[in-house]
């Protein structure tokens, strides 16, 4: 396997981000691109207290219930170190790891910690936060699979009704297994398919929710790394989370009020951030009837659901936070801040759209007397097989411009040129000539009248659409004859640039494991990627 730096094209935000441009960086606690800042940065968590016994206990427990492996909890015990500190990304519970990005973020993540171990001296621990308190189902309910020279969504057919956390969804195991046997239909049959399939039948008879079934195939994926999984959603959880509640709802003005300010303040400088924020927003969740409500702040100053679905005082609120935690959850703006009360966060790994909202949440850990942990956009990575880089070499499409463009228009160039002599010059002169033939006698008609001349202009025009039928007739043999390089054009297309974006928001991990196998992953993570890059080519 081969890996090595490509550049891509990226949204300004980000690419100001790897640049160092002011204007970005004082949005955020540190520059993680200063070579003091790592030191800085343990300095600073040495100030700060953590629940390091009660913390390790929780992902004992949870790991144990995800069958993690032994590297995994000698990584959870290192946490009661209090020299230990964690790097941490996250991202939603998706079907058989969810799409390729989540991968990059579990590699990004377990690379920095080794490499910062090794830098620091310190044990560095790799955590990935599962989002189980999400609640958009939708958005975790389907992989995505090649099929007709696009990308479709293979979705699970089970209902849910209402706005439950992931972390209390119970499986359908019934639709899951057909689900997987469907998917396994669709696929390559492969020397790895067989065992593939079985490993995630095993997973699924022993996982009760969607998120067991993430957990547990991102320790077979990983199992060498010893990664630290965590649910935000589990009851445990949040119930670590009472004092960091309590501490949210008696800043709720001032962490509201400066977000929105700094909101504002992100897109006066031109980006565009993918969060929406107010300054009544409580930035909380609260449970009632099995959903989650998100609260706002009244003008009297009660906390209230957004659509009329609760009334709490503060007092109430606090009650709830202190005896009653786990009927509480974070949102996007106090995640984080929720993230750094429980761990010695060394640094956060986040993908472009975290990057953004990211940039406004400072204010929120300053209320709370917190830093903001060193954001580090994780790594972009685009899988591409030999028969692909072959292809790509034999039509001189360096493999960076085929990611950030696709192959489209070298195909119909490439078409173009299978036309001996040239079609569609040869097609225009011929409609030139045909109307410079065919004047002489448009003006004899119209000399008859205008209805003889309204009969020569359609008899024109019915000579030029047979010699575009014809066109089409030579092109639609043409294109039969090299159908098959066409093919190819569109499978790589399909794999490298598919839906016009990046291979990793739309492929899934189980098809490259199917084809490969799992060995290929340690390579994946024992490369000594340069966070400075944005994007990496690996030749599997």
């Amino acid at each position: 396997m081969e890996i090595h730096p490509v550049t891509i094209t990226q949204q300004p935000l980000l690419k100001d981000y790897y640049n160092q441009k002011q204007q970005i960086m004082n949005k955020f606690s540190y520059d993680p691109y200063r070579k003091e800042t790592m030191k800085k940065r343990l300095s600073d968590i040495e100030k700060q207290t953590y629940d390091r016994n009660q913390l390790a206990d929780v992902l004992f427990d949870l790991n144990r219930r995800w069958n993690a492996n032994e590297m995994t909890f000698q990584h959870i015990e290192a946490l009661r170190n209090p020299s230990s500190v964690a790097v941490i990304g996250g991202q939603q519970a998706g079907l058989l790891s969810g799409p390729l990005y989540t991968i990059h973020k579990i590699v990004s993540i377990i690379v920095f910690a080794k490499q910062q171990q090794q830098l620091l001296n310190v044990p560095v621990i790799p955590v990935f936060w599962i989002a189980g308190e999400d609640h958009d189902f939708d958005e975790i309910d389907h992989i995505m699979v090649p099929n007709n020279k696009k990308m479709k969504k293979h979705r699970i057919e089970q209902r849910i009704l209402g706005k439950q956390p992931i972390s209390e969804l119970e499986l359908d195991h019934e639709k899951v297994l057909f689900w997987l046997d469907t998917l396994f239909e669709q696929m390559e049959e492969t020397l790895h398919s067989r065992a593939l399939f079985d490993l995630l039948v095993k997973q699924l008879n022993q996982s009760n929710t969607y998120v067991d079934f993430f957990a547990q195939l991102i320790h077979e994926l990983f199992a060498h790394e010893g990664l630290v999984l965590i649910d935000s959603g589990d009851d445990q959880v949040r119930k670590m989370e009472s004092g960091c509640f309590a501490q949210l709802i008696n800043h709720q003005p001032n962490i509201s009020k400066q977000v929105y300010q700094q909101l504002q303040s992100v897109k006066q400088e031109g980006y565009s951030v993918s969060i929406d924020v107010d300054e009544n927003d409580a930035h909380l969740f609260y449970h009632v009837n099995g959903e989650r409500v998100l609260l706002i702040k009244d003008t009297e100053g009660r906390w209230v659901g957004k659509n009329g679905e609760c009334r709490l005082t503060t007092n109430e609120l606090l009650q709830i936070a202190e005896k009653s935690p786990e009927r509480l959850s974070n949102n996007v703006v106090t995640r984080p801040v929720i993230q750094e009360w429980l761990f010695p966060t060394l640094a956060f790994m986040a993908g472009p759209g975290e990057l953004g909202y990211w940039s406004v949440l400072k204010p929120a850990f300053q209320a709370l007397g917190l830093n903001m942990p060193p954001v580090y956009p994780r790594l972009s990575l685009t899988i591409i097989n030999r028969k692909n880089e072959n292809f790509s070499k034999q039509f001189d499409m360096p493999i960076d411009e085929v990611i950030n463009k696709g192959v489209q228009l070298k195909k119909m160039n490439w078409l173009a040129m299978q036309q001996h002599p040239p079609l569609n010059a040869l097609v225009d002169q011929l409609s030139i000539s045909v109307d410079q033939m065919h004047q002489p006698l448009r003006k004899i008609a119209s000399s008859y009248g205008p209805d003889l001349e309204d009969l020569a202009n359609k008899n024109l025009a019915y000579i030029q659409d047979h010699i575009q039928f014809l066109q089409k007739a030579i092109d639609k043999e043409i294109t039969k004859k090299n159908q098959h390089v066409i093919d190819k054009f569109d499978n790589m297309e399909v794999m490298l640039h598919p839906e016009n974006g990046l291979q990793e928001r739309c492929w899934n991990i189980i098809y490259f494991i199917n084809q490969y196998g799992f060995d290929w992953l340690k390579n994946l993570t024992d490369y000594p990627y340069s966070f400075l890059e944005n994007h990496y080519v690996v030749k599997i």
